[in-house]
Order: C-alpha cells, then structure tokens, then sequence
C-alpha cells in the first residue's frame, strides 16, 4: 500500500456506471505528497536494492497483530508492511491494484473482484478468493469482536451477523465463484466502495490464521513486501523485527534488507538516536525539536501536509456534557482553544488551527461550513455559554483530556487545558497514560473519566473515511458513541451518491451537524513532520505522513 505502481488501473468501468467510480476517485484523492518520480526531502534514488535492514520509529500496538481488529497508528504500519491488499495508495494517495486483477461494477452496487493467480502468504500457502472472503466474515461476525467490523456495513447480510445474537455465521452479500474470483453485493450503491479496500480492515487471512487467531496475531502471516524476521520477532514493548518477504510479487517490493521498527517510550530519545544515526526514520518531532528540526536535518528533514487530524473527544455519556447543557459546554470549551496561538507556540507552524473534521487535503474539503465559527477563539463567548450551562446545572470537578505520554502530547496538551482553565476560570488539567496502549485501553473498554486526546489518519484518501468511521452510530472508531440519525441519514446518501460534488455538498452538511453537536472538539491538521538519517535514500513520506518503508534504501 502507499508507492509503486503494478500494471492496469485499479478500476475497471463499464457501460451503465457512467463514470460513478472515476468520480469516486477524484472526490478521494489526495493532493499532497509530491510526485512519484522523486524522493521527498531531497534524498537521492540509488537505483538499486540495498542488503541492509532500515529502522524505523514505531510503538507498541494496543491489540494482537490482527487485521480486522487494528484501527491505531502503531498497530496499523505493521500490518500495512506485512500484508498486501486488493489494492494499495501511491504516494500522493493514487489507488492501484496490488493483489486484484480488476474490480469491476456496472451499478456501484454489485461488484466482481478477480485477483492475480499464483500470490502465496509468506508461508507459502495460496492466496485465494477465500482468504479475503473468510477474513470479511471473521472481521464482521460480532461474536469475534473486531474493532473494524464497522468497515464491512455495507455488504450485505452484515446486519445478520453483526447482531446479538447473531442469525447468520457469514454474510449473504459475499460469494466465492472460484479461487481468483468472488462477488461482492452492497446494500446500496457506494462508489467509492473500490477505493476503501486498501485498508487494513479488507486484508486477508491464511487458512491458519482463523483456526488459531490468538497465537496468529502474535506472529501474523501475511501476504506483503515484509514479514516477521521469526517467531518472536515481536518483542513486547521493544520492537518489531521484519525481513523481505521474497514472495511478494506486488508493486511494494521491498528494496532493502528488512524494517525494524524500535517501540519508543520517548520522542526525544528517537529524535537523538536519528541525529546520531542510530535510527533512519522518524514521522514525528518531539516538541523540543520542532523549532530547530528543519535546520538541524537540513534536507533530510520532511515537513509535507498530510491526511491527518486531530482532536480530542468528550464521551456522551459524561457528566455535565449531555443534553442541551453538554451542547452549551462544548461549544464554550471549543472557543476557549486559542488554536493559532498554540499552533505557533507549541508546533511552530506545524500544525494549521482546523476548520472542520477532515483535511485540507482531501478533495471536497471547505474552510467555510455553517458553524465553524466555533472554532475561532473568542473568550467572551466561551464564558456567556459556559454561564448559560451553569443556569442549568452547576459544573464540579476538574476537566481533563487524556493523552499518552510516549507521543509527545504533553506541551499541547498542556496548553490547550491552560487556554480553558484560563478562559472560562475552571479547573483543567491532562491526564497522562504512560503508553498510547493503555489509553487506548481505557477508551475501548470506556473506563476513561474524562475527554481524551484523538486524530485522524485517514485509512483511505476519501472524504467519506475522516466522517463516517468516527462519528456514525457504531462505526467502530466512534469512541465517544456519539449518535444523530440526521448525520447518519446524510452519510447514507453521500456514500450512494455517484456524482463527485454532489456527495462533496452531502458530506458538508454533514458536518453541519457536527458542529452543532461537536462529539469531538476539532483542533488541527498536522503536517507529516519528520526527518531520515545519513545513512539512507530513497527516502519519501506518503499521503497519510507515514515512511514508504519497502522504497527505502541503505548503504551497507
């Protein structure tokens, strides 16, 4: 996923689509990134294939190394090195086929899948029609409870199996024709349903995998330009060790010795082992670098918009923040942010204050929806608001956001609860996690007690993926289970919408909503912002500020 290019497109029109899924692309496609022809950064292309494995910065996943239930960072840039999809995302968020043939549709609705014969799993066993369609219907099945199962939603039969209890093991809409081919039914047309199977939730899975998922996502098989150097090559809170799966046959072919990825507790600490060439790429900037990185890197240093937003999230079900009352509250909250400020201060212009719930670049982006003005900063109407919840009931306590120390969130994190506590005369504070698992933790089993830190880092170039994921009523990555049928309703119909800008406008008034309701408090976009050593080349960061590891070459 994310460089490359293997021969065709990665879609197959035919008459009666009427070009619904070149729509779909364009209302997806990313913008950022530069071109493929070039490295970022300035690094120079060797032209050949180095021995030597690079290392990368990386932390500990929260769950087992399981496809379907991976919806973090640290997890995620495993899985995407192991593991090959139907298809994957050049740098500047292209889509092209890597384990499909063709993905054809004449409704945007039914949908023939046909992948390459002969792609092995790295322990040689075939990759078929079956493995994607068993791993979809282990990923949906609610009694598996996968993280991600809301990415299959669409197909039909998942009401079936993602109910308790469930009526069906398997979805109705998922049919295997041979062992290249299967057929996928929606429930509706979505057309850029095609542009949604580079995610890791669409990945498939050797037979093995399902007969023993625990011990499986301790040491995955996968199907991509990498795998695990051995068994424990994982080594908890420590590393991840990879080697080149040689038999990938894919446009991600790996052109170095392997990708060690070092789990760091501190972003300082892997900013100095990268000055001191014991680390080849990092994709974030400790605070107490962000002034001096550009100068210190010179043109190894990487500062590049990307498909990336942050946020932080106040559950529904907290106290002081439902109904009108916790309307009224966030609003207040989200004027009292001094956004630009922050930005400046903490980031060093690293970050651009957000206005709205995506990214600038994605296409179908605005910078003017109805009521986003409650983004800007404006104290005297922070404090009016906060005065019209208090006539509805007192507020007690300290509020808090939660953030994992091992990211390098404190300073913002610090600042955003200083600019609260200071507007509207409350007690805030953060509220530190020692690793981004055990935050995660705590939000998946919703045992946090206050706000918490969140983002976005898209899972596919599309418009559709910074909405419907986060905020629709049980997608998977709803944490903080907001739910509003109108939203939903609109979501419905921009996902079924084959006219590109016609969906752009329905997901825009989505946002409306959002911002009458603010299930989370929107802050900024991040650039990917990051640095590589001496010692490598080929060096380029893609559309989602992630490393392309498998471009990447080293000197001996």
């Amino acid at each position: 996923m994310r460089i490359g290019r293997v021969g065709g497109p990665v879609l197959s029109r035919r008459d009666g689509l009427r070009g619904a899924l070149g729509a779909a692309a364009l209302l997806a496609l990313s913008a950022c990134g530069g071109n493929d022809e070039e490295p970022s950064g300035g690094a120079s292309s060797s032209g050949g294939t180095s021995t030597e494995p690079v290392t990368a910065w990386g932390g500990e996943p929260q769950n087992p190394l399981v496809p379907t239930n991976t919806n973090e960072t640290s997890g995620g840039k495993i899985l995407d090195a192991i593991f090959a999809g139907l298809v994957f995302y050049q740098a500047d968020g292209k889509p092209v086929n890597d384990v499909a043939e063709s993905i054809d549709s004449t409704d945007a609705q039914n949908y023939t899948i046909k992948i390459k014969a002969g792609q092995t799993f790295s322990d040689g066993t075939p990759v078929t029609a079956s493995s994607f369609v068993d791993a979809w219907n282990y990923g949906a099945l609610v009694t598996n409870a996968q993280l991600s199962s809301y990415f299959f939603e669409p197909i039909q039969g998942y009401a079936e199996v993602n109910t308790e209890p469930p009526t069906a093991q398997t979805m109705s809409g998922l049919k295997v024709v041979d062992d290249t081919t299967f057929t996928v039914a929606l429930t509706q047309p979505e057309s850029d349903f095609p542009l949604r199977l580079g995610y890791s939730a669409f990945y498939p899975l050797p037979a093995s995998a399902l007969t023993d998922i625990k011990a499986f996502g301790e040491n995955p098989v996968g199907n991509g330009p990498y795998k695990l150097a051995q068994t424990g090559a994982w080594k908890h809170n420590e590393r991840i060790d990879l080697v080149v799966n040689d038999t990938y046959t894919g446009g991600r072919k790996a052109k170095n010795g392997g990708l060690n990825i070092i789990f760091y507790a501190s972003l300082d600490t892997a900013y100095s082992d990268l000055q001191s060439g014991n680390l080849d790429t990092l994709d974030q900037v400790p605070d107490s670098a962000l002034a001096t990185f550009e100068s210190d890197l010179g043109d190894r240093a990487v500062n590049q918009p990307a498909a990336v937003f942050q946020s932080f999230t106040i559950p529904q079900g907290l106290a002081n923040f439902q109904g009108d009352e916790g309307k009224l509250r966030r609003q207040a909250i989200s004027y009292a942010i001094d956004r630009p400020s922050i930005c400046k201060a903490v980031f060093q212009d690293t970050r651009t204050p957000a206005k709205d719930f995506t990214s600038p670049v994605i296409a179908g982006y605005s910078e003017s929806i109805p009521g986003n003005e409650v983004l800007a900063f404006d104290a005297a109407k922070a404090k009016a608001l906060w005065a019209q919840a208090e006539a509805i009931a007192p507020y007690t306590g300290t509020f808090t956001i939660g953030y994992n120390s091992d990211g390098g969130h404190q300073t913002w994190v610090d600042a955003t609860t200083a600019s609260i506590r200071q507007t509207l005369g409350i007690q805030a504070e953060g509220a530190p996690y020692a690793t981004f698992a055990q935050l995660r933790s705590d939000v998946t089993d919703r045992t946090i007690k206050g706000a918490f830190r969140t983002g976005w880092q898209a899972d596919y170039p599309g418009l559709y993926n910074f909405l419907a994921p986060i905020y629709a009523t049980g997608a998977g990555s709803n944490d903080g289970d907001y739910s509003n049928p109108a939203f939903d309703a609109l979501l419905k119909q921009a996902a079924a919408e084959t006219d590109a800008e016609a969906s752009q406008k329905l997901l825009q008034q989505a946002q409306e909503i959002l911002f009458q309701d603010l299930p989370a408090i929107p802050l900024w976009y991040s650039n990917a912002s990051g640095g590589y050593g001496e010692g490598v080349a080929d060096v380029k960061f893609g559309w989602n500020s992630v490393p392309i590891y498998d471009a990447i070459t080293k000197q001996a």
